[in-house]
């Protein structure tokens, strides 16, 4: 694929970021995509390495060598049609998927990997730039109708499959607009929601309806929408976040990290919040040290705060992985984030033991080091301190989707609390309860917005089957 000895004539090319001191002045994308020329290089460089383990490394199957080639060749609109075959939102996954693909791509056992991200970001760019992008109406309609609930990245993929093979669908949010965790959870200067607006109208003309302030469970009712529809897909989030019991817990200016993010997308959406989950001028904490608790420094730093901190309690990862040993699989290894370069003091190895406060206000914490062996965590004795802390915020996880949304369907849990039902044999994505299917985290748990987009489009077309007793629409 791409030039036979591009791999060995040309460097990966990374995307350039706007300098830290500007783009900390506001929520605006600060990425910046390949230039056409810096995009065809990185096409050149994709091996014909016979088996492409990117594709198997990316979770919609993305047919990455044979893009990355048509970007060489500069053929774009043949790109975007190769990559939409796979893939519903491009511009999603181009900004803020992790890219285990290249983690999987040939060339990353013992060189740099294609930057394949980068060149999906850039078609995808482009396409809209050209006006590549346009809806697929049905030729006709089916006259069954299939309700989504949830409107995240797992929503959006499932209704838009359904929508374009003619069945009638209502998207239903709970908030008061259209996106999920994409809306609310994922901050403006990584994800620009100019870009769920724009999808959301190439699938209204596509025939999806949406509806927004529609809680399941609380003022919808499970029962009317079995009713009123042919089939309803659960596809809500893993909202439940991991809560930290210790002592001082309660005391004011200690918050999930979600209802921090969540604030300021809305504020950034231009709506006023009272009493907003401010970090202006404050020495933050935040506790845990995944893509969330990113979020919160980057969020924090435009904030003005006095300072940011952020814990993890797992060990610091190697700065490099040993690919002989990870490849092809996701290696763990030491990542650092746009945000932690704007500001951020990072240590890890750290349990937080208790908050202090003063007049029901946090003031400090006390945390301790700890050591790993065999799998087990233990305080190392003599290691305990404590440090200034005016917000925290908790950004450990997610440990099961909203229990209510479930229990109005009276559908079986697993274990962790999820929608019970397989992807693969008989009955794919398929619930206890009649009628009603899962995908997403609300069936998987907490994962990755590619892992979403595919589990919407599988299960549209096992929803499709169950209509109509085949379906033409991709596994």
């Amino acid at each position: 694929m791409g030039k036979p000895t591009g791999f060995l004539e040309f460097e990966r090319l990374e995307e350039g970021y706007l300098p830290v001191q500007d783009r900390v002045k506001n929520y605006k994308e600060f990425v910046l995509h390949l230039s056409d020329d810096d995009a065809k290089v990185q096409g050149a460089r994709c091996m014909d390495c016979g088996i492409p383990f990117c594709m198997s490394g990316c979770p919609i199957n993305n047919i990455i060598p044979d893009w990355n080639d048509l970007v060489y060749k500069q053929d774009w609109k043949r790109a975007i049609e190769v990559l939409h075959s796979t893939n519903n939102f491009p511009e999603f996954t181009g900004r803020i998927c992790p890219a285990p693909c290249e983690a999987a791509c040939t060339l990353n056992i013992n060189d740099d990997a294609v930057g394949i991200k980068s060149i999906e970001h850039a078609i995808i760019d482009k396409a809209w730039e050209n006006g590549w992008v346009q809806p697929k109406v049905p030729a006709q309609k089916t006259g069954k109708k299939v309700a989504v609930v949830g409107s995240g990245p797992a929503g959006m993929a499932a209704a838009q499959q359904l929508a374009r093979v003619g069945h009638s669908v209502v998207l239903l949010e709970k908030n008061d607009r259209i996106g999920g965790l994409l809306r609310y959870g994922i901050p403006d200067f990584k994800f620009d929601k100019s870009h769920i607006d724009r999808r959301m109208e190439q699938m209204r003309a596509e025939g999806v309806e949406f509806r927004v302030n529609q809680n399941v469970g609380e003022n919808v009712s499970a029962d009317a929408l079995l009713k009123e529809f042919d089939a309803v897909i659960l596809a809500g989030g893993a909202e439940q976040p991991r809560d930290l019991l210790i002592p001082g817990r309660e005391l004011t200016g200690i918050h999930f990290a979600m209802d921090f993010l969540t604030q300021q997308n809305k504020v950034v959406a231009g709506d006023t919040i009272p009493d907003q989950i401010k970090a202006t001028g404050k020495h933050v904490v935040v506790i845990g040290g995944g893509d969330t608790g990113s979020d919160c420094v980057g969020t924090s730093n435009r904030q003005g705060a006095a300072s940011v901190s952020q814990f993890e309690i797992m060990p610091q990862p190697p700065e490099q992985e040993d690919r002989a040993l990870t490849w092809p699989n996701w290696p763990i290894k030491l990542r650092t984030s746009s945000s932690h370069e704007e500001g951020c003091e990072r240590d890890w190895a750290v349990v937080t033991k208790r908050f202090e406060g003063e007049n029901g206000q946090v003031k400090k914490l006390v945390a301790a080091r700890v050591e790993w062996k065999d799998g087990k965590m233990s305080e190392i004795p003599g290691s305990e301190f404590e440090m200034p802390a005016e917000r925290v915020f908790l950004a450990m996880g997610f440990v099961s989707p909203a229990q209510k949304l479930l229990d109005a369907f009276g559908v079986e849990k697993d274990a962790r609390g999820n929608a019970k039902a397989t992807t693969d044999g008989a009955g794919c994505y398929a619930t206890s309860k009649a009628k009603v299917f899962a995908a997403g985290d609300v069936r998987r748990g907490q994962s990755l917005v590619v892992w979403a987009i595919r589990e919407g489009r599988q299960c549209a077309r096992e929803v499709d089957a169950f209509l109509t007793g085949s379906s033409t629409l991709p596994r």
